[in-house]
């Protein structure tokens, strides 16, 4: 009987704080992985009424002013109750807008603008915009950028930027959708991986302490 309490008092406790470690390991991971895992995912559409920099949209590169901004169409996260964005909601939208850095003739890459758009706690900061077509009664400009906030990972997006029966002044109607384009974060599957290595090695380990202290 003293040896078989002997016995399994060692195992308990060489055991526990092994155990405790690899569990550790692996909250840790499964830790890191939800604060890593978390992108936005969905769509969200606006519309309404801009200012140009020239009286013909032929010859437009920068928005000089949005005269009115709402929520047409929200999907996934920005779907979500819990954020409050509803259609016909107002968005906060940053101006000047430089679509096009070059000329109408000869266009470039416009700049990178931060929180081009923000609404329900989301912020929208473009990267890169370029123009797809351009012509006296229609403008399509499309991009890149990264969707952020309300606690999510920044996330990378697509976007497109379109505009017709502009004939200058305020009377140009656009509009403007922002999808995430989210892919999974490797750093978060090599972490679970390497977190179950470190446990499995422990435990081979362990097995063979125990194996040679029982001959």
């Amino acid at each position: 009987m003293k040896f078989s309490h002997f016995f399994f008092r060692k195992i308990r406790a060489r055991k526990l704080p092994g155990a405790s470690a690899a569990i550790a390991l692996v909250l840790l991971a499964f830790s890191l992985t939800a604060a890593l895992a978390a992108p936005i995912q969905g769509k969200l559409d606006l519309g309404g009424v801009v200012t140009y920099d020239t009286t013909s949209l032929a010859t437009a590169t920068q928005i000089t002013q949005w005269n009115n901004s709402i929520v047409l169409q929200t999907s996934g996260d920005f779907a979500n109750p819990t954020y409050s964005i509803d259609a016909n909601d107002p968005a906060t939208m940053t101006a000047p807008w430089t679509f096009n850095s070059g000329t109408p003739a000869s266009p470039a890459p416009g700049p990178a603008l931060n929180a081009l758009w923000s609404i329900g706690g989301f912020t929208f900061d473009l990267t890169s915009s370029f123009v797809v077509s351009q012509s006296s009664t229609f403008l399509d400009v499309e991009g890149t950028g990264t969707i952020s906030g309300n606690g999510f990972d920044p996330t990378p997006g697509t976007w497109s930027f379109t505009s017709s029966r502009a004939d200058g002044g305020s009377s140009s109607s656009f509009g403007f959708q922002a999808q995430s384009s989210a892919v999974p974060e490797p750093s978060s599957t090599a972490l679970l991986i390497t977190a179950s290595a470190i446990m499995a090695c422990h435990l081979s380990r362990r097995a063979a302490r125990n194996i040679r202290k029982r001959w």
